[in-house]
């Protein structure tokens, strides 16, 4: 006889990463003290900046195209991790609005990326719909979601590259964000003692936030003014606003796989997991950037 679990055990076992099991000594030799194939994660991560920053070196167009084809692939990985909590996000206008939005910013602006998400929202709606009534509500919700997060967002780093500037303004945006990363790996590891939120990234703690802090603002404080010809001092706050806000897209990424009980949103990036686990900061932090470059460093 089968017992029904309570919700609440329900909600446990997800919540439980899926991969589970002692890793092997090889796996553990290769793991980093922060939980990553080093090797490999530090491999992947340099091919794609060597990528990046050829695609703004030869047309800043191809850099869309990497968005677009990124953002893409991050809707797919959302709406198959929200799959295995029965949430069924319609891919059709989801995958649509995802490229209409980044491109109708490009080329329209604020605007239309305002009015496109408008449209995309409507289109999920009636997709949703017209396959049946049941459970419409919670697969339009995740549908909602997945349309604002990753690809509303991403839209604003298209509003940067289409500015005049916008190489170098997307290169500001990239390195402070990478900063973040990379100075809260550096202080986690070495003197990481306190954690930050337990319950929802056991690795990620306040030393950690601190290395964040001052990565970004060092890093800030440089570039803005070498590339974007601005006040060291508006690098600084935008170095400040960067960390804070890619701290929170790491949190609001690892709470939401770790409700729906996956480690990865993918395997696609070895040592780095999906593409949504890399851009989980970057589309947090592109509406923010987008604004504060506007104001501390307009394009000439």
């Amino acid at each position: 006889m089968n017992i029904p679990q309570s919700r609440s055990a329900r909600r446990e076992a997800r919540r439980e990463p899926s991969g589970g099991g002692s890793p092997s000594p090889r796996a553990a030799t290769s793991a980093s003290r922060a939980g990553r194939n080093l090797p490999a994660a530090i491999g992947v991560g340099v091919g794609l900046g060597i990528v990046i920053i050829g695609s703004l070196v030869v047309r800043k167009e191809l850099m869309l195209v990497i968005i677009v084809a990124a953002i893409g692939v991050g809707v797919w990985e959302l709406r198959r991790a929200l799959g295995q909590v029965s949430i069924h996000v319609p891919l059709v206008p989801s995958l649509v609005g995802s490229v209409s939005m980044i491109l109708s910013a490009y080329v329209g602006g604020g605007q239309a990326l305002i009015v496109t998400l408008g449209l995309t929202c409507v289109g999920i709606l009636l997709w949703r719909v017209a396959d049946g009534v049941l459970d419409a509500v919670r697969d339009m919700a995740g549908g909602f979601f997945v349309a604002v997060y990753p690809s509303f967002l991403a839209g604003f780093a298209a509003l940067m590259l289409a500015a005049s500037d916008g190489r170098a303004r997307i290169l500001v945006f990239l390195i402070v964000t990478v900063l973040s990363d990379v100075g809260g790996y550096a202080l986690g590891v070495l003197f990481g003692r306190h954690p930050m939120a337990p319950s929802v990234s056991p690795k990620k703690s306040w030393e950690g936030f601190a290395g964040s802090v001052l990565a970004c603002v060092g890093g800030g404080a440089i570039t803005v003014p070498l590339m974007l010809h601005g006040p060291w001092w508006g690098g600084a706050l935008l170095g400040a606003c960067v960390a804070v806000a890619a701290t929170v897209g790491d949190l609001t990424e690892s709470t939401v796989k770790r409700d729906l009980g996956i480690k990865d949103m993918s395997t696609i990036l070895p040592g780095h997991g999906g593409v949504m686990d890399r851009l989980d900061s970057l589309v947090l932090v592109a509406p923010i950037a987008w604004a504060l470059l506007a104001a501390v460093a307009p394009a000439r």
